[in-house]
């Protein structure tokens, strides 16, 4: 990313459907969460980031809060498979881009709900491969207003990174960021600087108190849960399969483990292992023995590695009846967890730590986070008079913010999601 280079976000910002120009008194409610609070002047810009990945739909819209943080006022997170038999025909299936462009109208209905000032919607690995993936994004453009635009697996390894820096802590001078994701795996390589925070012009602190990440090192592998498991079908769920999925991704770790020497800045120390996925927040809440999946559990805890094998070990004998029935599983990811589940053997097998820092955050919280911050670098000296130029489409948002008090900071909360 360089760590706080201020985000092209005007040059980067993507159309919202006219309907979001709605101004705020033609808006219907949201969260109540989402108010100002504790006697701030009014409501704080809106953000908001969406994600179309090779599983699922995800939509953030947050606002401003202290530390380069924000507050969640809507969010939305489906299932959508839109890479499913991609591996095999190398195309979106039909079936495919329909339940993406369901999931895509009610996003664009939520967004048509609030003035957001600033859109960021990406597309990552399916529609990276897929040779009719431009010409379905033109047709989501078409049908919806939404223009999403796709990345590359670096910018994808940087935002997760951005994303997780939070969670970074004194001490740490490494930090190795996994995202197992549906149809790739990201592996991040991590410099932390120990700078003291930058701060913005309240005052407040606008980095980690554990330093600055810098990405000096980025694996992106074509295995994810979804690749996975359309081509190991029911053998990942004998020993046998998984084990040969655990040394096909062993051996393309080790390779990357040569050229930046990991195990040995592991052996060193210093360094923090961090998991970003639906794999890894699984196994934390089958570690900590959560009766249902809670986020507020589990981001951001730091497990003993040797809890996350043992939950490992758990899952894997249920069996896919038993995943299915698993209140932290379920059975739209049953047969996606195992899979997950050998890609994370194939880390801890290159390279083990004694903990691993779980994180419930991606791309849509990287996203925010940027533009967020961006926004502020732009606008210290005018206190948010126009610090960016406004999102193409929506002229009003940024006149009806003025009228409202949405023009201003809030005191707000740090990053939540309610995915």
């Amino acid at each position: 990313m360089p760590d706080d280079s201020a985000f092209a976000v005007a040059a980067m910002a993507t159309s919202l459907p006219a309907a979001a120009a709605a101004p705020a008194s033609a808006r219907a409610g949201g969260p109540s969460r989402g108010a100002a609070c504790g006697g701030a002047p009014g409501p704080a810009p809106l953000y908001a980031a969406l994600d179309l990945g090779t599983n699922n739909c995800r939509l953030l819209i947050g606002a401003p809060g202290p530390g380069g943080g924000f507050r969640v006022l809507d969010s939305f997170s489906r299932i959508v498979r839109l890479g499913e038999g991609l591996a095999r025909t190398g195309r979106l299936s039909e079936a495919a881009m329909d339940r993406a462009l369901a999931a895509l109208r009610t996003c664009a209905d939520k967004l048509a709900r609030r003035p957001v000032r600033m859109l960021q919607a990406v597309a990552t690995e399916a529609c990276r491969r897929a040779v009719n993936g431009p010409a379905f994004l033109a047709r989501v453009e078409a049908e919806t207003g939404l223009r999403l635009r796709i990345i590359s697996a670096r910018e994808e390894a940087e935002l997760a990174m951005e994303s997780c820096a939070p969670l970074l802590e004194p001490g740490d001078r490494r930090a190795l960021l996994f995202d197992i994701g549906g149809g790739s795996t990201e592996i991040a390589w991590i410099r932390v600087r120990p700078v003291p925070a930058a701060r913005d012009h309240r005052g407040r602190p606008e980095h980690p108190a554990g330093g600055i990440p810098e990405l000096i090192g980025y694996l992106s592998l074509p295995l994810g849960v979804v690749t996975l498991a359309e081509r190991t079908g029911l053998s990942c769920f004998s020993e046998r399969g998984f084990l040969a999925v655990v040394e096909e991704v062993a051996g393309h770790l080790a390779a990357f483990d040569r050229v930046h020497c990991i195990g040995q800045e592991i052996r060193a120390g210093g360094v923090r292992l961090m998991g970003t996925s639906g794999t890894v927040t699984t196994l934390a809440g089958v570690a900590l023995a959560l009766p249902r999946y809670r986020r507020p559990l589990v981001d951001g805890q730091t497990l003993d590695c040797a809890a996350a094998d043992a939950a490992l070990g758990d899952l894997f004998a249920l069996g896919r009846e038993g995943l299915a029935a698993h209140p932290c599983v379920g059975p739209e990811r049953a047969e996606f967890v195992l899979p997950g589940c050998a890609v994370y053997a194939a880390i801890r097998q290159v390279w083990p730590t004694p903990r691993l820092t779980v994180a419930d955050r991606g791309l849509r919280e990287g996203m925010l986070m940027r533009m967020i911050r961006a926004d502020r670098a732009a606008g210290r000296s005018a206190r948010w008079r126009s610090p960016i130029s406004p999102v193409p489409g929506n002229a009003e948002a940024p006149r009806a913010a003025e009228r409202s008090g949405e023009g201003r900071t809030a005191a707000l909360a740090t990053p939540e999601s309610v995915a």
